[in-house]
């Protein structure tokens, strides 16, 4: 084999190789999304269990408002009695992932009623996911509120 077969059957080997890794990634990406869409169906339905399987136990959030939370403290604001979201949804996503680890960014919505009062709200937020035992848990959030 020449000395330009040998470069040749190297490039096609990385495309192949790269082809591979960015289907691997969209299929993260994809998951990831899911993952998000189903965070904010938990919080909607007042999901416990979703909650705990979606977040990890090092959880550190940190909410709109600036309030410092972990696992155990989110999902008692989640599940409150004066809290009752009809809407969660997020307009945006950017997925990036570095191998193990998946930084999302977006725009989130949610409105409903708390405290017997009518809310509305918008945000960014980053939330960084990692893969732990062929599952993505969400270990830390940020959120950001967008003055209307």
């Amino acid at each position: 084999m020449s000395k330009r077969n040998i470069v040749l059957a190297c490039f096609v080997l990385a495309i192949r190789l790269l082809a591979q890794s960015t289907g691997v990634q969209d299929a993260d990406a994809g998951r990831i999304r899911a993952l998000e869409n189903a965070w904010n169906e938990a919080i909607q339905e007042k999901n416990r269990s979703a909650l705990d399987l979606l977040l990890g136990p090092e959880l550190v959030l940190v909410d709109h408002d600036g309030l410092l939370m972990n696992k155990a403290n989110y999902i008692v604001s989640v599940i409150s009695q004066e809290l009752h979201p009809s809407r969660v949804v997020n307009e945006a996503m950017t997925v990036n992932l570095f191998g193990p680890v998946a930084v999302v960014s977006g725009l989130y919505r949610e409105n409903g009623i708390r405290r017997g009062k009518p809310y509305q709200f918008r945000e960014r937020f980053t939330d960084t996911w990692i893969r732990r035992n062929e599952s993505w848990i969400c270990i830390a959030s940020q959120s950001t509120l967008i003055r209307p």
